[in-house]
């Protein structure tokens, strides 16, 4: 498959599987699960036109398991899920986090807890951000918010996996993974194996005699030695890796958070506003983790509250943002759920809350 340097017009989640083996994956495991199996079906034909490995798993925890193997030995990896399939990959997320390996793992987000449903959500937010797995476990969370980004963002993700050695996710949703849009590929890149001094090589006879390098820094002093080389890790992806979009935060009354499809319903949203005299910003994350705080630091002094636009039911975007605002601004939400949001509905909810009209924290639904 050519196309590089022209747009085509691909499903969010093909073009993120044709992005992922253009970034040099050559190692898929996974299961399929709505909305997400796009990804599994295009990888199980295109990995054989690129001599790649894929497997289809009888489970979700040994698709996370396998691409931890093959993540030691060098290879770049993939593994997709959504759902109830997504929370069964978090103890395998701790342990690639644990032995300092990079990964790219892919969360579509799916409605509902339990089964849930297979509609478009955001409701993944929480797991995202704060779970992934037992003790202290902190992946870095990119949030797409159309094909063309899914696609600039799995680059993206391979580099910063193989920068700190540690798994990032892509937290897209079904909305993103199954629309239609036109989007520019890259070029194919080549991924060595054997670059990285820190992987597994084997027993072949070259070795033999051969130092073995740990995988993991867990392994060097025990848990002691450990501590500091991960906080010291999480604070330097903290202070480096937040990324965000601002749209007409320096002068808003009102600024709107989301990110994903929400996203775009709130740029329509402030474009809408403005023409109304309405001073309707939107801080739109790229990353849910480490969360952009450093965006929060632009808003006006007349900023009179924050609007949470998000799939969920219970405003999972709220601590992240009391904490970058330090909690001075009080937090409005509209909260769609299942349907996306719409953008008239935040242009009304803005209005109100400058008219004194809304009740802090209330779930607005169309």
């Amino acid at each position: 498959m050519s196309n590089t340097g022209n747009s085509v017009i691909m499903k969010g989640n093909e073009a993120l599987a044709e992005a992922a083996i253009r970034s040099g994956c050559r190692f898929y495991s996974g299961y399929p699960i709505t909305p997400q199996t796009e990804i599994l079906e295009y990888m199980s034909w295109r990995m054989l036109e690129v001599e790649g490995e894929f497997i289809q798993t009888e489970d979700e925890l040994s698709g996370i398991n396998m691409i931890y193997g093959a993540s030691a030995t060098g290879a770049r990896v993939l593994t997709t899920s959504a759902g109830p399939g997504f929370s069964l990959l978090q103890e395998g997320i701790s342990y690639l986090v644990a032995a300092d390996l990079p990964a790219v793992i892919v969360d579509v987000a799916r409605l509902g807890s339990g089964l849930g449903d297979i509609f478009q959500s955001q409701s993944d937010y929480e797991l995202a951000t704060k779970g992934n797995g037992h003790g202290d476990t902190i992946v870095i969370t990119l949030t797409p918010a159309s094909v063309q980004e899914t696609v600039d963002f799995v680059l993206l993700a391979y580099d910063l996996a193989e920068k700190y050695r540690h798994p990032v996710l892509i937290l897209s949703d079904a909305a993103i993974g199954q629309m239609m849009e036109g989007v520019v590929l890259p070029e194919m890149r080549e991924h060595d194996i054997d670059k990285f001094d820190w992987t597994v090589k084997g027993c072949s006879n070259n070795t033999v005699g051969k130092k073995i390098t740990n995988v993991s820094y867990f392994c060097e002093g025990a848990y002691y030695g450990y501590e500091k080389i991960y906080a010291d890790k999480i604070k330097l992806i903290s202070e480096n890796e937040q990324r965000w979009e601002s749209v007409q935060v320096e002068d808003a009354d009102i600024v709107a958070v989301a990110y994903g499809i929400s996203s775009r319903i709130c740029k329509e949203a402030v474009q809408s506003a403005r023409k109304d005299g309405v001073k309707l910003g939107l801080i739109r994350l790229k990353t849910a983790t480490p969360f952009p705080a450093k965006a929060f630091e632009h808003l006006s002094d007349h900023c009179k509250g924050i609007l949470l636009v998000e799939m969920s039911i219970s405003a999972q975007l709220k601590s992240d943002v009391v904490v970058a605002t330090k909690g001075r601004l009080p937090i409005y939400a509209y909260l769609s759920s299942v349907d996306v949001p719409e953008s008239s509905v935040t242009e009304d909810i803005a209005k109100k809350i400058l008219n004194d009209d809304a009740e802090e924290m209330l779930v607005y639904e169309p």
